[in-house]
């Protein structure tokens, strides 16, 4: 039976490496999309190298000729595309104020130009092929919950949705599905990069609060978005489209009570 083949972009960061791994145990041919080659292959589970099933694309997602080069290379290579993972992200902890327009626009680059004509790119291909494709889109509560202190990357975040329920519009009379998956708190390195105005770290001290106003009481693994990713791509989730899947252990229906119950219930935290 011929495999099935995925395109996993940010493949070389916490919850991208968790991806690629539930897309090779759900046994997928699988393209590595990041900026070195290097990290990419350290992201291969071992015992997994099977050079046949992997393709390693190392570039820059803010070119767009080689974003249509890897749909390309990807094509020339397995002749199909089943699911796209638009995972990459950059981001800079600053609010609106103190964003200046190259931070402003590599965000935005990477987080939804990007992703949007890749989408474009790969539904084109799948259309043409008369495929059927999956485009999973990385979200985040962030999205609908107003931090201050990350402004580019929440608005890009605002704009993935937009962007899902479009394409999943678009190229759903053709076989190609969009969702759209919106983690909360996940325990990577992005949850590392906290400093305060005089310079010091203090990503424990916002990571133990985010994770205090989690129901759950935690972040999540990599492994369970990637879990939710994989299952979104195969036929039993065949008729979602077009719609959001919320990880985040109940975070965002408690983020902006939280600090009333705080002070109302103390007993109860």
């Amino acid at each position: 039976m011929e495999k099935k083949v995925a395109i996993v972009t940010g493949a070389a960061g916490g919850i991208g490496r968790a991806i690629v791994a539930g897309f090779l145990h759900a046994g997928y041919a699988i393209a590595l999309v990041d900026r070195e080659e290097d990290s990419m292959k350290a992201a291969i589970p071992h015992g997994e190298e099977t050079a046949a099933d992997l393709l390693f694309l190392p570039g820059d997602l803010c070119d767009d000729a080689f974003l249509q080069e890897l749909v390309t290379r990807v094509m020339d290579k397995w002749g199909r595309i089943d699911a796209l993972v638009n995972n990459a992200m950059w981001r800079k902890v600053e609010s609106i104020r103190e964003s200046s327009p190259d931070d402003w626009n590599k965000t935005l680059a990477i987080g939804i130009t990007a992703p949007a004509f890749l989408s474009k790119y790969v539904a084109e291909v799948v259309l043409e092929k008369q495929q059927k494709c999956c485009i999973i889109n990385l979200s985040s509560v962030m999205s609908s919950l107003v931090s201050g202190y990350a402004s580019a990357y929440s608005i890009c975040k605002g704009a993935m949705e937009s962007l899902t329920y479009e394409l999943a519009t678009t190229y759903g009379p053709y076989g190609c599905r969009a969702i759209a998956v919106r983690p909360g708190s996940v325990d990577t390195s992005m949850s590392q990069d906290y400093q305060s105005t005089s310079g010091d770290n203090i990503s424990q001290q916002i990571q133990a609060e985010i994770e205090d106003r989690t129901p759950l009481k935690r972040s999540a693994k990599p492994e369970e978005i990637a879990q939710a990713i994989v299952w979104l791509c195969t036929e039993q989730a065949g008729f979602i489209t077009g719609t959001c899947l919320t990880i985040d252990g109940g975070l965002e229906h408690n983020f902006n009570s939280y600090s009333m119950k705080h002070r109302l219930k103390p007993d109860t935290f």
